[in-house]
């Protein structure tokens, strides 16, 4: 009885200490600089006609405060 209770704490204390792992990766980011995938959107966000769309739909929104 008493090794079955013992095993089931050991498994328990692996559990959490496998819960606590954390990958060794680490990504280091400048600011201002994305290095993402590329974004189809944002040549989009750049056409005038897309400027004007976005600040109507803003100001429909946004009027109330």
């Amino acid at each position: 009885m008493k090794f079955k209770i013992w095993i089931t704490a050991a498994a328990l204390m692996a559990g959490v200490l496998w819960g606590c792992y954390e990958s060794p990766d680490i990504a280091i980011h400048e600011p201002g600089v994305y290095k993402g995938k590329l974004d189809p959107l944002l040549a989009k966000e750049r056409q005038p006609e897309q400027k004007k769309l976005l600040v109507e739909r803003f100001y429909e929104v946004q009027t109330d405060r």
